[in-house]
């Protein structure tokens, strides 16, 4: 989807039209979680500070987000995906892979397949999507971006080699900004360069990544698309609107945090070994500590005293803007979908 939380506010809303405006965060606090294609010309991009948002854009508006809203829209068009296979993969409420090869419609074409789907859900939603279509999920993730908004782009097999050895190595998905910058160090700016790295000079810079590189730069890339996905993990976090110093200030609202992860579990009917506290300091720079235990758990009293113990496992550096508690390896070999919903103060 294209800036689906913003797109959403903009449909619901007539006067946020062709302005720009953050969904979440403020020109005081919080975090952006998303933000219209006039706000990301002034550099307004998601996880973006409020107050940096509204210095890049001065006009901006921000608008809290209505979550119950998103999934309401997420459901509508998932049900016009499942119109034309079973095989789709959500990743979040606004993304998903469908694999077409066997399709409901009989349609040989999945570049025809997207344009219908698009134009359902701009007919029966109101909303623009963009598409990627290709021979794996890799090479279409990286499709779905290339035309959008309101677009779509099919690489097909014969041209999947040149598309990847032409491609800016930072439009790579799965490769990040502190990635990039180290491919830089080495010399590799494009698919080609890193196309002539050797499977052992890859290793070697990257671990067990670069085989991942090493086969993706060559059209490998053999993850099916799963009907459901696994859960790795569950997890609730919260941001403050006043950074809290001390770690006894902290307690209660870890209290509340592991209430609300303990429901999840519930929900999901799973538990975990792992626990991990999450602190994200003033400064924006983030630590994890966890601790494994030798059962499982799902009751947010053990959780609790297992995150006290890792709170004071060392002093903190600064002060702290966000907490957040997740539990991971997980009970259940069932497959199930989980969308976690980050909690900010708006």
């Amino acid at each position: 989807m294209d800036a689906f939380y913003a797109s959403v506010e903009q449909m619901d809303n007539p006067l946020l039209r062709g302005k720009p405006i953050a969904v979440g965060g403020s020109e005081n606090r919080g975090v952006v979680a998303a933000a219209s294609y006039e706000a990301r010309k002034f550099g307004v991009r998601s996880a973006l500070s409020g107050v940096l948002a509204k210095k890049n854009c001065p006009d901006l508006i921000f608008v809290k987000p209505r979550f119950d809203r998103y999934k309401e829209i997420s459901s509508k068009i998932q049900k016009i995906f499942y119109d034309y296979t079973d095989m789709v993969e959500p990743l979040s409420l606004d993304e998903a892979y469908l694999d077409v090869t066997n399709n409901k419609k009989g349609n040989p074409s999945a570049t025809l397949l997207a344009q219908e789907i698009r134009q359902r859900i701009f007919n029966e939603v109101g909303l623009t999507a963009s598409a990627g279509i290709s021979v794996n999920k890799f090479v279409a993730k990286i499709a779905s971006d290339y035309n959008k908004p309101n677009g779509q782009k099919t690489i097909n097999p014969d041209e999947v080699i040149s598309f990847l050895e032409q491609l800016a190595i930072r439009k790579f998905h799965g490769i990040g900004k502190v990635t990039t910058e180290k491919m830089y160090q080495l010399g590799i700016f494009t698919g080609l360069e890193l196309k002539s790295k050797s499977i052992e000079f890859l290793q070697k810079h990257f671990g067990k990544a670069g085989n991942f590189y090493y086969n993706v730069v060559r059209g490998i890339h053999s993850s099916e698309v799963k009907s459901d996905r696994i859960t790795k993990s569950v997890a609730a976090e919260h941001t403050f609107d006043v950074n809290l110093s001390s770690e006894i200030f902290m307690i209660e609202k870890l209290e509340n945090i592991a209430i609300a992860l303990e429901k999840r579990l519930k929900r999901y009917k799973v538990a975990g070994k792992t626990i991990t506290l999450k602190i994200k300091y003033s400064d924006f720079t983030q630590k994890t500590r966890s601790k494994t235990l030798p059962y499982f758990t799902s009751d947010r009293g053990m959780i609790l005293e297992i995150v006290k113990e890792l709170l004071y496992q060392e002093r903190l550096k600064d002060s702290v803007r966000l907490l957040g508690i997740s539990i991971s390896n997980l009970n259940t070999e069932e497959k199930k979908f989980v969308v976690v919903q980050l909690k900010f103060d708006f």
